[in-house]
Formats: structure tokens, C-alpha cells, sequence
């Protein structure tokens, strides 16, 4: 979904739909604290048939459809390859974005997808299969972007009110920029970054490019820029996102690689994403090493 800040903090979100996310975490938290596996994960999950896959609740990353059914390019795509691997079931539950890691490690869930970015500082509390998508950053702003926002440095120059979202990688982008960190404004999600652009209280939200260009799509006040790398230290930042796993289960996130691979090869994994919004230019050969460093 998203990305973390460049501070260690966890990036994104939230948009849960629905009792039916608050009921699975319950349960399945419950069930995650007194579950310890032991021995090799690939094996155990196979034994058990079915893997909890923490999700974060934001479109179209993973998230509650409007028949209280879970859908998203995380579960599907989960759902095709661990069935591959020997696993008929794949149980999302819905988190906010900051508890996934944490929920992973504690035995919550057994893999996370939610649009997470790929990076060193969570490459230091989980291992990543490798992406499944590459992402650049969008803006949202007003209809006809009267204020010519097309990158961090140009809402440091025009003085923009500045939003984004809890614990997004763009604050520290903004930062980087020049943009006074106590200025910006810290909303819940890219839905409540749209209102805030429709009502006037901000000239811009900052998202992935294409979380901004979904929920713009029924606007009728706002509009998404066209996608960008955002610059730190003089370097553009291209970002990729994929399942995380627990240290210590190589052999499933090896696995599990395997089946991208195939996949990346023969096309299906982006017809898998495509429905969601994903192009072909999200697509990647960018590894989760890459990406770690």
C-alpha cells in the first residue's frame, strides 16, 4: 500500500469496511496469541489448509467489497498461489496498517499484504518475497490543480496546505522537500484526503499514484497528478511492494517467491492485478534485496 517513513515508523491505512473486518481480527487474534508454530511454516500451513493473511483495509490493496466479502490484489493473488503451494484457504483478516508487522511477529497472522512498501528499516523485522508491484507517488488536488502541484518541491514553493496520511513515507518525502513538518496535516486515509481536498481545508493530499487516481475517479472537485518519484538526498524513490513474512520462515517466502516468478514470466500476475488498477508500467523485476538496502 502503500510505505513507511523513512524514520522506521509503518507507513498506511485504513478505509476497514464493515463489522465483518472488526469481527475477523477479533477472532483471529484471538486465535493468533495462544497459536505458536513450530517447525517448518510451509509444512505446518499445508497440514492446517489454511493461512491468515493480515490485510490493511484500504482499496484495492485488500480490503471489505460492498458484499461484506474480502477482495483486493493481496487476497486473490494469495488465494492463486497459495493454493499452488498446497494451502486451499486463505483467511484475510483486516488490521490497521501499523499493527500488521507487529501482528505478523506475534503469530496473528502467518504472511501480511497491504500494499507495504519494501525497505531497510522493515527488511530489519521481516523478510519480503519480491514485488509484485512497483509504485510512484500522486497528488490530489483541486480540479484543474490551480496551484500547479506537480511534486514536493513545488507544494514548498506555492506554500500549499500540505496532507497526507498517518505514518506515510510522503512526510518524510515532504521533509526532505523542505516542507515544515509541523505543518502538515495528518489525516486517516486517502478517502479522508479527498474530502479535505473537496472541502478547501488543504490544497493537496499525497498518495501512491494509484490509490489517489482510484478514489478521485467519482470526484467531481478533485483530481490525481500525474505519477512521480519523489526525490531524497538527490535520488528519486521507486518503491515496490510484497508479502512480508515472519525471520525465521525462509522456506515459505522462498516458496512463495517461486510462484511470483512463474507468474512475472507468463503474464498472469498482472492479469490478476490488472482489474484493480494496476498498469503495466506497476509492474516490476525490482528485487526485494533491492529493496532492502
Amino acid at each position: 500500500m502503500a510505505r513507511t517513513r523513512l524514520t522506521g515508523s509503518i507507513r498506511r491505512r485504513t478505509v476497514l469496511l464493515g463489522a465483518a473486518a472488526a469481527g475477523a481480527l477479533g477472532a483471529a487474534g484471538a486465535a493468533g496469541c495462544s497459536r505458536v508454530p513450530s517447525g517448518d511454516a510451509l509444512a505446518r500451513l499445508k497440514s492446517q489448509r489454511t493461512v491468515r493473511l493480515g490485510i490493511a483495509g484500504e482499496v484495492p490493496y485488500g480490503y471489505v467489497d460492498d458484499q461484506g466479502e474480502f477482495t483486493g490484489e493481496a487476497p486473490e493473488l494469495a488465494r492463486v498461489i497459495f493454493k499452488r503451494l498446497g494451502i486451499d484457504s486463505v483467511q484475510p483478516v483486516a488490521t490497521d496498517f501499523a499493527s500488521l508487522i507487529p501482528g505478523l511477529n506475534s503469530q496473528q497472522f502467518d504472511v501480511v499484504s497491504a500494499g507495504m512498501y519494501i525497505n531497510k528499516e522493515r527488511c530489519e523485522q521481516v523478510i519480503f518475497a519480491d514485488p509484485e508491484y512497483q509504485m510512484l507517488d500522486s497528488f490530489i488536488v483541486r480540479k484543474g490543480n490551480p496551484k500547479n502541484l506537480h511534486t514536493y518541491e513545488d507544494v514548498v514553493k506555492a506554500k500549499a496546505k500540505f496532507a497526507t496520511g498517518t505514518g506515510y513515507a510522503e512526510i518524510d518525502y515532504a521533509v526532505a522537500a523542505g516542507y515544515p513538518e509541523k505543518d502538515i496535516v495528518i489525516l486517516q486515509d486517502q478517502v479522508a484526503g479527498l474530502n479535505a481536498v473537496e472541502s478547501g481545508r488543504v490544497d493537496v493530499f499525497a498518495g501512491t499514484a494509484l490509490t489517489a487516481r482510484e478514489v478521485v475517479k467519482k470526484s467531481h472537485k478533485a483530481e490525481a497528478t500525474e505519477p512521480f518519484a519523489a526525490v531524497v538526498d538527490g535520488e528519486k524513490k521507486i518503491d515496490g511492494g510484497g508479502f512480508a513474512f515472519r525471520p525465521t520462515d525462509t522456506e515459505l517466502r522462498d516458496a512463495f517467491n517461486v510462484e511470483i516468478h512463474k507468474m512475472k514470466k507468463s503474464g498472469e500476475l498482472f492479469r490478476i492485478l490488472r482489474p484493480f488498477g494496476f498498469t503495466k508500467n506497476e509492474m516490476t523485476a525490482l528485487t526485494a534485496e533491492e529493496l532492502c538496502r
